[in-house]
Formats: structure tokens, sequence, C-alpha cells
């Protein structure tokens, strides 16, 4: 018996918060737990003041204290509190009392959940800001022996603890309601959670849906939506397709990062890879067992034909994934804010490696016109960190002449500029590229897959053009072919 959808449709005003708790009390089939650890129980307290929350709530606690806590969900592995793995064990502990307490032969009808957070406020230095883990596990059909999950990542703006606690209780509020009656359109659930909260207050930089009613959900897909709607500025998945906490990958690595369309992903951009790679190994201050790299789409990119077409975003991310590569989506059409936001994350040595082209557009001053330091000011917060750029140069189709740093031109207002970073050592140039991959351009390889064209499957890494006729990637059509 799944619980039928009423009102609250898009042209709806949007609930408060106390009707959403109301209507969830008000149904006499949802139950369950709830558990918050590190700002108090904010959730569960807008339940209580909402009234009629004994038909909803079977048990709230906080187990605040270390030690009950450890008592009660055990010690992870890494000591730590504020997880992803200590979402999981709570809810998993919490659904397991349910299924013990409440006996399903006598309550058939009953819809179970747990929720729970596990989050740390603003410290009092104010210094770091906090974050936390929230997350649901529940039922939309007392049928169903598997159960439904959403969980997600949020990090807090707020400068004052207790509006992050309040801003965490609407939260929690919002994604308990959308988990219930917005089940059924996820990319609408996800607006939903900002109900009553300002974007700038909270930012959510993961998210994953999992169980029977979300099998037709793809992940990826989802923190997309996070970073077009302007929820986060970026997000990663890894080379299994899920999404990762970006801190969790960068904490304290040494990056490489390459920036691209890759539609699709061809050899020359393995090349720029695997070379860029070998440099970054040698230099002095890298420890070749912490480096991440990183592949980067912007959503600029994914937009440059207006609309995202969002079978064209996972035809990329299904390919750089089965190279084995961490794919990040971002929001930074500027490269120094690719750099600011790394270094929230590491103050190692990091490698932005890139062809002639982009790096010319890093010295045009017409994308820093609305700094007042301009491109000083850009350049400033770019070569500050611990950063350089490795160069892969190009060759002339016509002539064969091959560009390098020493030989670039760029416009007479700024090659002073270029040559300080030349000559501090901050550009170097890829010297060990393989000349054969030069000439591949990834734009001219989508034609000839669109097109059915003979001869692209050369200019693709080995097993990519597999991937691209057995799952008809890019439009691909293989009857076209055969007749």
């Amino acid at each position: 018996m799944a619980i039928t959808l009423v009102g609250d449709t898009e042209f709806d005003p949007v609930p408060s918060t106390k009707s959403k708790c109301l209507r969830l009390n008000l149904n006499k089939n949802i139950y369950g737990t709830f558990a918050e650890i590190g700002a108090g129980q904010e959730t569960v307290r807008n339940f209580f003041r909402a009234g009629g929350a004994s038909g909803t709530i079977a048990k709230a606690m906080s187990a605040y204290d270390k030690a009950f806590s450890d008592a009660i969900y055990g010690i992870e592995n890494d000591g730590r509190y504020v997880t992803e793995a200590r979402l999981r064990t709570m809810l998993t502990k919490e659904m397991s009392h349910m299924e013990e307490r409440i006996p399903r032969d006598k309550n058939p009808n009953k819809l179970f959940f747990s929720y729970a957070n596990t989050v740390t406020t603003i410290d009092f230095a104010k210094k770091y800001k906090g974050h936390g883990w929230v997350g649901i596990r529940y039922q939309i059909d007392p049928n169903q022996t598997e159960y439904n999950e959403i969980a997600l990542h949020v990090r807090f703006n707020e400068n004052d603890a207790r509006h992050q606690q309040n801003t965490l209780g609407t939260l929690g509020v919002n994604l308990i309601y959308g988990a219930y009656y917005k089940y059924d359109s996820p990319k609408k659930l996800l607006k939903y959670l900002y109900d009553h909260i300002d974007k700038d207050k909270l930012e959510i930089d993961t998210i994953n849906f999992s169980g029977p009613t979300f099998k037709s959900v793809d992940n990826r897909l989802m923190s997309l939506q996070l970073v077009k709607n302007g929820f986060t500025e970026a997000i990663m998945f890894n080379p299994d397709g899920n999404n990762v906490l970006p801190a969790r990958i960068l904490y304290k690595k040494n990056i490489l990062a390459i920036r691209g369309s890759f539609r699709p992903v061809t050899r020359v951009n393995m090349d720029i890879y695997e070379t860029a790679l070998e440099m970054f190994k040698r230099e002095k201050n890298v420890n070749p067992d912490k480096i991440q790299v990183i592949f980067e789409i912007t959503l600029s990119n994914l937009m440059a034909e207006g609309e995202i077409d969002e079978k064209d975003f996972l035809d990329r991310a299904r390919l750089l994934c089965s190279l084995g590569q961490t794919v990040l989506i971002s929001n930074f059409k500027e490269y120094y804010k690719l750099v600011e936001y790394f270094s929230n994350y590491t103050k190692e040595q990091m490698v932005l490696a890139m062809g002639v082209n982009n790096l010319v557009e890093i010295f045009n001053e017409k994308y820093y016109r609305h700094l007042s330091g301009g491109i000083l000011e850009a350049f400033g917060k770019l070569f500050f960190k611990e950063l350089k750029v490795y160069m892969y140069p190009l060759k002339d189709a016509s002539t064969g002449d091959i560009t390098y740093s020493a030989n670039l031109r760029v416009h007479p207002r700024v090659k002073e500029l270029y040559h300080f970073f030349i000559n501090n050592g901050k550009l170097k140039d890829i010297l060990n590229f393989n000349p054969d991959f030069m000439y591949i351009s990834s734009r001219e390889v989508l034609e000839k897959i669109k097109n059915n064209e003979e001869g692209w499957e050369e200019d693709v890494p080995d097993g990519v053009d597999n991937i691209i006729k057995e799952k008809a990637l890019f439009k691909y059509s293989p009857s076209a072919i055969e007749k």
C-alpha cells in the first residue's frame, strides 16, 4: 500500500515547515525514529511543536556524548563521527530497533522510517563553519522488504550556531516530507530540500538515492542537478560512477587537474594525462602515493549548446569512469576559482594540465573585468598557491610547426606577465608527448561518430570505441552503417 500523492504540485504554494510536519504527523501509517548528533534535536523539535507527534515519533534521541554514541552505534574504524559511514550505521541500527520493537503482524500498514544526522556546527572561534551528513531510510509500501535511502552531505555557511541548527531542522523536515510525498520526482525533491532555506545559508555537495523506489535514478544526474540549481559549486563521482564527497577525495592530496569537454575522451586527452602525471611525479614536493587525478568538466561546457543534454553528460561520464578516472563537474568558468576550490582541501602542490588554446584563454583579460584588480587579481589567486601549469604543445596542421611556451604569442599587454610565470617555473612544457596524437580533435571525432564515418575508432583510447558502439553513445547508430 503505497502512499497516495495529494496536492503539493509545482503550482501550489510552498507549505510551511509546520504544515509539513503536521501532514506527516496526521498520516496514521508513517512511523519512525529520529537520531540526531552534534546540533541538538532540531529536526524532531519541529514535529513535536506541530502537534500530533505521538502518531509519528517512535523515538527521538541525541547520543551527544562520544562514549554513549560508541556504546550505541559502535566505534568507527577512523574514529570520526561526522562521516557517511557513521550516518549509515545510525540509520541501520535505528531501523533494526523499529523492526524488533514494532511487530509487523500487529501493524501491517505501518511505513517505517529512520531519520538521522551527524553534524558539527560552527566552532567558537568561527574558523570552521561546520558540515554534516543527513539521511533517511524508509518505506513507501509496507510490503517492501528492501528500504529506500536518501543520504546527503551539507556545509553550513551561516556564522551563528543557532542559525545553523534552525537551518538543519528545516532541512530535515524537507527531507522527510520529500521522501514520502515527492519520491516519484527526485529532481523536484532536490529543489524542495531548500524550501524556506536560502541557498547562501547551506550547501549540499553530495547526495545519493538508493533502494527499490529509486532503481531508475542515476545519482550522477542527481549531483548534476545540485550544480545546475546552484546548491553547490562542484560535485564529484568516482570510477564506479558513485557520488563521493570531494573533501574525502582531495584532502591533503597532490592534485593534477585536466579540464576538457571529453566529448568523447580521445587519445590526446589521455596523452596529456599520462605525460603530465609522469612530470608531476618528478616534482620535488610531490608524494607519488598522494597524487589525485581529476578530470574536470565545467557546467558552461555542458551547456554549450543551450540546455544540458543529460544523455550526452552521462555518455561522457561513462567513458571517463571506464578509464578509471575521477570526474569533477564544476561551475568554475575561470581557472583561479578551481584552484581556490582545491585549496579548501589541500595545501600541497597542484598542477593544471592544458593545451595551448586553454592557456591563451587564461591570459585573456576579458574574463577578469568583473574583478576590481583585473587579471592581476586573478593571477594572484591562481598562482599564489602551490600551483603550476603544464602546457601540452600545439601542432599546426598545415605547416607542421609546433607551438611551445617559448614561441607562444600572447597579447602585448600581458606579455611581461606571461614571461614572469615562465621565468619563475610556474609554467612548464610537456615534452614527452606523442606526436601521432597531436592532430586529434574531439569535435572532429564526435562528428564522425554522429555521421557514421569510418576511422574514428583509432582516435579514442583502447576499449572506448567498443563502449561507444555497445551503448550507442553520442548518437552512434550502427544500423546506419549496416545499411
